[in-house]
């Protein structure tokens, strides 16, 4: 069997990768002007720039990630001590283990009998965290349930990647399906001239076929993870947290455990409800998740001294997802630096201009699906290609409304799986599961989902729906 590379020796591969291209693709830049807050590429503007090929600059990519990611490296250490501490408390692994034994009684019932309580229990969680990612555009807030539903799902008998894909992917799948997530949706229409979450309905039905698939591809791997443990790819790795689960199999469920508890689904409703009604972002949900191991520690009536040793300790034990999360972002500024980032969008949109409107669509798409892959930011993305997108719809009769939806499938699906998004590498981070492991496993179902998402537009195309 061949051993898989560490996550830093893929991703560092990767920034060299980058530095070669820019030795190899011309240097171009688009020049760019702000309207209404957002920078926006000028049409006919692109022109040759002085070539700028990377070289040494491979090794000053940590620290360049490192202040770009700032704040979502800060969040995953401050995520991490501060459930170190309330972890510390086992409130969580003794909670889950209540929880089953409650829920295990409903098994008595002919039809939960039938369907798999576990299946019901992934099930409904993951339409709620889709839909949260289809709403308000959920993606570094799942960083935090990963410690929550991998012990979840460890004691119902599968494995930390079904743990992941009950928070993140559904999160991710509802992202990409979305109907109202102001930060690809909004921000791509604001640009095309699109009224503000037009076109919802068929989004709505997008969005619902994509949550079945993605459901039915977890209770799938579930079933096959629970019937054959050996076959999981991070069976071994998941000693750690089978190990947790063990240790407080026979614990009582105290009045503090329950305290805890509450504490922590008060924070989530918090989360909620700051993120929808106060525009809360990390800052925020950061500080959030301070007060509530600062809290969770006193409930546990630790003293101030061992509270600030647990976070330490817990910061300690997610440095190394940190660390990788500005590395990855590294491999941005390589290609930025280069210059050659507006040479590849350049390049697509000639070759837009001699095309059907099917083949003019399916480059839109896989474009903007590989660009994902090096600018996981979609309002960036947005502001880069949308007002060049629209305005070649325009000219070979293909709705602006469907390049829409190109840019935001492109987005949302090769999230789960690039080397850049510092909101993956945190949550493998955080569930100890290796990046090339997780690739392994996980980019036959991201194929799948580009493949649904193509199909998904071809309508938009030939039938005349609300809004397009």
């Amino acid at each position: 069997m061949k051993r898989i590379p560490h996550t830093f020796t893929i991703v560092f591969a990767l920034i060299v990768f980058a530095a070669v291209l820019t030795w190899i693709v011309p240097s171009g830049e688009y020049m760019r002007q702000t309207v209404d807050g957002r920078e926006v590429v000028l049409n006919d503007s692109f022109h040759r720039v002085d070539s700028a090929p990377q070289t040494w600059q491979v090794f000053s990519a940590l620290f360049n990630g490192f202040v770009d990611k700032a704040d979502i490296i800060i969040f995953i250490l401050m995520v991490g001590g501060a459930f170190w501490i309330l972890n510390n408390s086992h409130a969580i692994d003794v909670g889950v283990m209540a929880f089953l034994r409650r829920v295990q009684r409903l098994s008595r019932y002919k039809l939960v009998d039938k369907l798999g309580v576990g299946n019901i229990i992934i099930t409904l969680v993951m339409i709620l965290f889709s839909l949260f990612g289809a709403v308000f555009g959920m993606s570094e807030e799942t960083i935090a349930f990963v410690v929550v539903f991998i012990p979840l799902a460890i004691q119902m008998g599968y494995d930390s990647i079904v743990g992941v894909c009950m928070c993140y992917v559904a999160a991710h799948v509802g992202f990409a399906g979305a109907m109202l997530n102001p930060f690809t949706i909004g921000i791509a229409q604001g640009i095309a001239g699109l009224p503000l979450f037009s076109g919802v309905e068929y989004r709505l039905f997008c969005w619902v076929v994509l949550t079945v698939i993605g459901i039915a591809f977890v209770l799938w791997y579930a079933s096959h993870v629970k019937k054959h443990p050996e076959s999981s790819p991070v069976y071994k790795l998941d000693e750690y947290w089978r190990g947790r689960v063990e240790a407080n199999e026979q614990s009582a469920f105290t009045i503090r455990h329950k305290l805890i508890l509450l504490l922590l689904f008060v924070t989530i409703v918090a989360l909620v409800v700051g993120v929808l009604a106060a525009d809360w972002y990390i800052a925020e949900i950061s500080a959030l998740f301070f007060a509530m191991g600062i809290i969770a520690g006193i409930i546990d009536r630790q003293s101030a001294d061992d509270i600030a040793k647990l976070f330490l300790a817990g910061c300690k034990d997610i440095l190394s997802a940190a660390l990788v999360v500005g590395l990855a972002s590294g491999i941005i500024f390589i290609l930025k630096d280069g210059h050659i980032i507006d040479t590849l969008l350049y390049g697509l949109t000639r070759s837009l201009a001699k095309t059907g409107e099917v083949t003019s669509l399916a480059i839109m798409y896989v474009f903007q699906t590989l660009l994902n892959i090096v600018m996981p930011s979609g309002s960036a993305k947005a502001a880069l290609t949308m007002p060049i997108m629209t305005q070649f719809a325009d000219l070979i009769d293909i709705s602006r409304q469907t390049t829409v939806l190109a840019f935001q499938f492109g987005d949302g699906f090769t999230n789960m799986l690039t080397p850049t998004s510092g909101v993956l590498i945190g949550v493998l981070g955080i569930a100890r599961i290796p990046y090339g492991t997780w690739l392994k496993w996980v980019w036959k179902f991201i194929l799948a989902l580009i493949v649904i998402g193509f199909m998904l537009m071809l309508p938009t195309l030939w039938l005349d729906l609300p809004g397009f």
